[in-house]
């Protein structure tokens, strides 16, 4: 009956976009607009900026997605992984349906829903390790030329050819608007610091901006390079502890999978009991939480090492 009902409402939705000549992507964009805004006090809104709130939760795993597609450049896609989100969700309480588990509905649609964030996160640390890679063999060209010739722009531009993206679009970013926008060599360095999400990238701007008053601070900049050769050996040494909770948390997945099919292998009446009683789903609906919680956590715990300043 669950089913049916489902079943319904989710044609009758189709029905209500098909009519208004509206795709869920269009939906999704204009969604904020529609919403009403909540009226926040002058009080309040004080003490939001004397003391900002770090977002938790699905939003904060919502807010790193959004950031990772907008530092690779793909932050136009994001309208496009909400609307993958949306029919996630309505696959979890379908599939939550089909089993007849109204416990288990919450669980599945916020856990389906989150899958797409979750694959970027996940997506993001081979692209991390990948531009780590490109930084350090782009900085070390353009220091080695930059302690020649004592000039960051010929510097870059000779060194251009040398680099990949995404550091060569940044480059030539830096190059373009010092040519053509603004001879102020060091606004244009303060600008492109903030266009790589590298905190040793950072630093090593900070220092090139130092070195524009003070021609013998240069001597810095190849230390400061040499930081990504030690995160990859670190990264290296310690690569099988760093990916350990994420094979566990593979070999636990495969455990509360397997479990309700070797309880119906070994027993039909148990496997009955936990498919079609009020406890039985009940337990269903908690592995289901336990599995997307573990996955939230192994997430966190197996990011690419990185200095942090």
């Amino acid at each position: 009956m669950m089913f049916l009902s489902f079943l319904a409402f989710l044609c009758f939705s189709v029905g209500i976009f098909l009519y208004l000549d509206l795709s869920p992507l269009q939906f999704l964009s204009a969604l904020p607009s529609l919403l009403p805004g909540r009226k926040v006090k002058m009080r309040d809104k004080i003490k939001r900026s004397r003391n900002p709130k770090k977002p938790r939760g699905i939003r904060k795993i919502v807010l790193d997605a959004q950031n990772i597609l907008a530092a690779t450049s793909r932050g136009g896609t994001f309208p496009s992984f909400c609307a993958l989100s949306l029919i996630f969700l309505i696959v979890g309480i379908f599939a939550a349906s089909l089993m007849g588990n109204v416990f288990l509905v919450p669980v599945l649609a916020v856990g389906f829903a989150l899958l797409p964030f979750l694959y970027i996160l996940l997506a993001s640390f081979g692209y991390k390790k990948r531009l780590n890679a490109e930084l350090e063999t782009s900085l070390s060209v353009v220091t080695a030329e930059y302690m020649r010739t004592e000039d960051i722009v010929s510097a870059i531009s000779e060194s251009m050819d040398s680099c990949r993206s995404p550091v060569r679009e940044v480059f030539q970013e830096f190059i373009g608007n010092v040519t053509s926008v603004n001879a102020d060599v060091v606004l244009a360095l303060e600008h492109m610091k903030s266009r790589i999400d590298s905190d040793v990238f950072r630093e090593w701007v900070d220092a090139v901006i130092l070195c524009q008053r003070d021609r013998t601070l240069k001597s810095t900049l190849m230390p400061i390079v040499r930081k990504f050769s030690e995160m990859r050996t670190v990264d290296g040494n310690l690569n099988l502890k760093l990916y350990g909770p994420f094979r566990n948390w593979l070999l636990m997945a495969l455990a509360l999978f397997s479990m309700p099919f070797l309880l119906s292998a070994m027993n039909a009446e148990w496997g009955h009991l936990l498919r079609y009683t009020t406890p039985g789903q009940i337990i269903l609906a908690v592995d289901a939480a336990v599995f997307f919680y573990a996955l939230l956590r192994v997430i966190q715990l197996t990011r690419p090492i990185e200095f942090r300043r």
